[in-house]
């Protein structure tokens, strides 16, 4: 559906991606993840057409992203920044991108439920109420890939929630491209992950197919828990305990539980997305 063959790009003329060529074949949520600086965003820019590559191609439903306005029409593409006009109401903003694009901007008001903000100026809401307004422009009209530079940053957990909901059902039958520095949140959405690594592709597939040789969970109880689980290693108020993997937490801790202890709290500790970064990806 996209393609992207040897593409570098950049800005004035020193590239930031080099030779990159990836390929999105199915409705999915890629979730794209890298150190500060590697390219994420010049990549999304890139596929949205708001940057030109320097050499390759990229492609949507096999025609040429820069040869056919079209094609960039059913690209979505939300910027880590919000760009609102702040002097207008929610409805009225949107209405004006609404004709830009041929979009319905009470179509978006539905989708994000800004009923209640929709006569509201932007410059009297929160950020979180803001970063919702420009999730909103995304869905003024039909998209066959959504790309999202961070989407949940600078939001409440409520709100941020509310908003991967929405990508997760998105996802079903659309394309959608996800950045975030958030490998808690990147795990949890994620169907594939993409980490760029100085302007390259270190890591691209299933979130399954990833491995790592650690797992850790932090248990939080009411007894020492050393003797029941040797091997383990206090850490503050947790009893730190490496396993396979969170399909093994289950058995830990309900062989603290039979040994009359109370359990107050059993919690990941690190991330297997982390290795992506220490490692470069396996």
């Amino acid at each position: 559906m996209l393609k992207l063959e040897n593409v570098s790009s950049g800005y004035s003329g020193r590239d930031v991606l080099h030779s990159i060529s990836l390929e999105v074949k199915e409705p999915a949520i890629y979730v794209v993840l890298g150190p500060n600086g590697a390219g994420k965003t010049t990549l999304f820019r890139t596929v949205a057409g708001v940057l030109k590559a320097t050499s390759g191609s990229v492609s949507l439903d096999g025609r040429d992203l820069y040869s056919a306005n079209a094609v960039r029409r059913d690209i979505g593409y939300l910027t880590h920044l919000s760009a609102l006009p702040e002097e207008m109401t929610v409805r009225a903003a949107l209405q004006f991108y609404a004709r830009i694009e041929d979009g319905d901007a009470e179509r978006a008001i539905r989708t994000l439920e800004l009923g209640d903000l929709a006569n509201k100026k932007l410059n009297n809401l929160s950020q979180g109420q803001k970063k919702r307004v420009s999730v909103a422009k995304l869905f003024l009209r039909e998209r066959k890939l959504y790309l999202m530079d961070e989407p949940t940053s600078n939001l409440d957990p409520v709100v941020a929630k509310e908003v991967r909901d929405l990508i997760l059902s998105l996802s079903k039958e659309k394309f959608v491209m996800y950045s975030s520095h958030n490998l808690y949140e990147a795990r949890e959405i994620g169907d594939y992950i993409v980490l760029i690594r100085n302007g390259a592709v270190g890591f691209y597939g299933k979130k399954e197919d990833l491995r790592t040789g650690r797992y850790s969970v932090g248990i939080k109880a009411s007894a020492d828990l050393s003797k029941i689980i040797p091997g383990g290693r206090q850490e503050k108020e947790y009893y730190v305990v490496d396993v396979g993997g969170p399909q093994d937490v289950g058995a830990v801790v309900k062989k603290v539980v039979d040994a009359g202890i109370t359990v107050y709290e059993a919690k990941e500790l690190g991330n297997p997305l982390e290795d992506l970064f220490t490692e470069g990806g396996k």
